[in-house]
């Protein structure tokens, strides 16, 4: 199953750590979603936030432009 994209390159924090917490939250046990990230603050606190509640974080792509990432929820 594919990945549901959440795109958050016009977003900064706090209002991208938000929506990526509410929809990483939506997901179910085993469901991935793609986040991409351009803020520099997002790209610290998204993946750190998700990582300590329990997420499975895959950096896809991490450049000077972009932060991809797969978050998967764990059981």
């Amino acid at each position: 199953m594919e990945p549901v994209l959440l795109n958050l390159t016009t977003e900064r924090c706090p209002m991208a750590l938000l929506l990526a917490k509410r929809a990483a939250q939506a997901l179910n046990v085993g469901d991935k979603l793609e986040i991409h990230i351009t803020d520099t603050g997002a790209r610290q606190d998204i993946p750190r936030y998700l990582s300590n509640h329990g997420f499975i974080i895959d950096v896809q792509l991490d450049n000077r432009q972009v932060l991809e990432i797969i978050v998967t929820k764990r059981q």
